[in-house]
Protein backbone atom coordinates (compact mmCIF):
# COMPACT_ATOMS: atom_id res chain seq x y z
CA UNK A 1 0.00 0.00 0.00
CA UNK A 2 1.24 3.29 -0.99
CA UNK A 3 0.92 6.30 0.86
CA UNK A 4 0.68 9.61 -0.55
CA UNK A 5 3.41 11.80 0.11
CA UNK A 6 1.06 14.73 1.21
CA UNK A 7 -0.47 12.71 4.26
CA UNK A 8 3.04 11.31 5.18
CA UNK A 9 3.66 14.60 5.76
CA UNK A 10 0.97 16.09 7.73
CA UNK A 11 0.89 12.85 9.67
CA UNK A 12 4.33 14.47 11.03
CA UNK A 13 2.75 18.00 11.01
CA UNK A 14 -0.52 17.03 12.14
CA UNK A 15 -1.99 20.65 13.12
CA UNK A 16 -1.19 24.46 13.04
CA UNK A 17 0.87 24.43 16.32
CA UNK A 18 3.63 21.55 15.63
CA UNK A 19 3.96 23.88 12.23
CA UNK A 20 4.68 27.06 14.43
CA UNK A 21 6.95 25.09 16.67
CA UNK A 22 8.95 23.72 13.69
CA UNK A 23 9.05 27.20 12.76
CA UNK A 24 10.44 28.70 15.55
CA UNK A 25 12.73 26.06 16.63
CA UNK A 26 14.23 26.78 13.18
CA UNK A 27 16.20 29.78 14.45
CA UNK A 28 17.56 27.59 16.86
CA UNK A 29 17.43 25.69 20.11
CA UNK A 30 14.66 27.55 22.65
CA UNK A 31 13.18 27.06 26.08
CA UNK A 32 9.53 25.50 26.92
CA UNK A 33 8.65 29.57 28.12
CA UNK A 34 10.08 30.89 25.15
CA UNK A 35 7.97 28.58 23.09
CA UNK A 36 5.07 29.37 25.01
CA UNK A 37 5.52 32.79 24.18
CA UNK A 38 6.71 33.38 20.80
CA UNK A 39 3.74 30.91 19.77
CA UNK A 40 1.32 33.00 21.80
CA UNK A 41 -2.43 31.23 22.12
CA UNK A 42 -1.39 27.86 23.05
CA UNK A 43 -2.20 26.42 26.20
CA UNK A 44 0.95 24.97 27.97
CA UNK A 45 -0.80 21.76 28.15
CA UNK A 46 -1.09 21.38 24.53
CA UNK A 47 2.07 23.06 23.95
CA UNK A 48 3.73 20.14 26.26
CA UNK A 49 1.61 17.22 24.16
CA UNK A 50 2.69 18.59 20.93
CA UNK A 51 6.33 18.89 22.16
CA UNK A 52 6.17 15.53 23.59
CA UNK A 53 4.34 13.97 20.45
CA UNK A 54 7.16 15.26 18.02
CA UNK A 55 9.91 14.40 20.04
CA UNK A 56 8.53 10.31 19.72
CA UNK A 57 8.05 10.83 15.81
CA UNK A 58 11.93 12.62 15.86
CA UNK A 59 11.28 15.90 14.50
CA UNK A 60 12.92 17.40 18.17
CA UNK A 61 15.20 16.46 20.64
CA UNK A 62 14.14 17.63 24.56
CA UNK A 63 17.36 17.86 27.23
CA UNK A 64 16.50 18.63 30.65
CA UNK A 65 18.90 20.39 32.25
CA UNK A 66 19.55 19.28 36.37
CA UNK A 67 18.95 22.81 37.83
CA UNK A 68 16.32 24.63 40.33
CA UNK A 69 13.94 25.56 38.78
CA UNK A 70 14.09 22.90 35.94
CA UNK A 71 15.40 24.49 32.49
CA UNK A 72 14.47 21.88 29.15
CA UNK A 73 15.39 22.90 25.97
CA UNK A 74 13.97 21.61 22.85
CA UNK A 75 16.17 21.66 19.28
CA UNK A 76 14.97 20.21 15.78
CA UNK A 77 16.87 16.97 14.59
CA UNK A 78 17.73 16.72 11.04
CA UNK A 79 14.67 15.53 10.12
CA UNK A 80 12.79 18.32 11.81
CA UNK A 81 15.24 20.79 9.93
CA UNK A 82 14.46 19.06 6.72
CA UNK A 83 10.88 20.59 6.95
CA UNK A 84 12.13 24.12 7.04
CA UNK A 85 11.26 24.09 3.03
CA UNK A 86 7.95 22.91 4.01
CA UNK A 87 7.44 26.07 6.65
CA UNK A 88 8.73 28.31 3.73
CA UNK A 89 6.15 27.44 1.53
CA UNK A 90 3.87 28.01 3.97
CA UNK A 91 4.90 31.26 4.78
CA UNK A 92 5.26 32.14 0.86
CA UNK A 93 2.13 30.86 0.37
CA UNK A 94 0.31 33.11 3.25
CA UNK A 95 1.97 36.12 2.27
CA UNK A 96 0.43 35.97 -1.67
CA UNK A 97 -2.41 34.99 0.13
CA UNK A 98 -3.23 38.63 1.70
CA UNK A 99 -5.00 39.22 -1.24
CA UNK A 100 -5.80 42.25 -2.80
CA UNK A 101 -9.40 43.44 -2.58
CA UNK A 102 -9.18 43.38 -6.31
CA UNK A 103 -8.66 39.28 -6.56
CA UNK A 104 -12.32 38.02 -5.89
CA UNK A 105 -12.62 34.79 -8.05
CA UNK A 106 -10.78 31.76 -7.78
CA UNK A 107 -9.66 31.99 -11.43
CA UNK A 108 -8.29 35.45 -9.93
CA UNK A 109 -6.74 34.21 -6.87
CA UNK A 110 -5.32 30.81 -9.39
CA UNK A 111 -3.64 33.60 -11.32
CA UNK A 112 -2.57 35.98 -8.89
CA UNK A 113 -0.32 33.68 -7.56
CA UNK A 114 0.94 31.63 -10.66
CA UNK A 115 -0.60 28.23 -9.18
CA UNK A 116 0.14 24.87 -11.04
CA UNK A 117 -1.77 22.11 -10.18
CA UNK A 118 0.25 19.45 -7.87
CA UNK A 119 1.40 16.36 -10.49
CA UNK A 120 2.00 12.67 -8.92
Amino acid sequence: MNICPVEMTMTFLGDKWKVLIIRDLLNGTKRFCELNRSIGKISQKVLSTNLKIMEENGLLTRKVFPEVPPRVEYTLTEMGYSLAPVVRALKDWGAKASLPARVRSSDEFSAYLSLSPIED
